[in-house]
């Protein structure tokens, strides 16, 4: 059974997802080090790269396992990263407050709810946006 193009359900690129939460890693690093120098960086980087490590995992653990004919296999896969995902955050945030501290941790917050608004941001990247009208 072919389904039509415009009823099928698009999915969202796991790597265009990826390339956001890195741009946002990114974009809060900068902003960090425009507004408190080396500090403020070293600690956006931490909470991005404690942000974006376990959805690099989560990528990783689903993506070698489609729906179809594997469903069952897939829906455990899914439990299995999305619990994997949520230890290795724990198991980094306890990592980083333990080892080495952020030394500026609003900068460290922010660059990671920037990556975790990603994936509720996920959508609207996708959207479909209509084409420039030409004079």
């Amino acid at each position: 059974m072919h389904r039509h193009p415009s009823r099928q359900r698009e999915r969202i690129n796991t790597t265009h997802l990826l390339g956001w939460q890195g741009a946002a890693v990114t974009s809060v690093t900068a902003i960090g080090a425009l507004i408190a120098g080396t500090e403020g960086a070293l600690s956006a980087l931490k909470g991005g790269l404690v942000g974006l490590i376990p959805s690099l995992y989560f990528a990783w653990r689903i993506g070698s396992v489609r729906g179809g004919r594997q469903a069952g296999r897939f829906v455990s896969n899914l439990y299995r990263a999305e619990a994997g995902k949520f230890g290795l955050t724990v198991t980094l945030l306890a990592a980083v407050f333990a080892a080495v501290p952020p030394s500026n941790p609003i900068f460290f917050f922010v660059a990671y709810v920037a990556v975790l608004f990603t994936h509720w941001l996920a959508p609207w990247f996708k959207r479909e946006r209509p084409a420039p009208e030409s004079r």
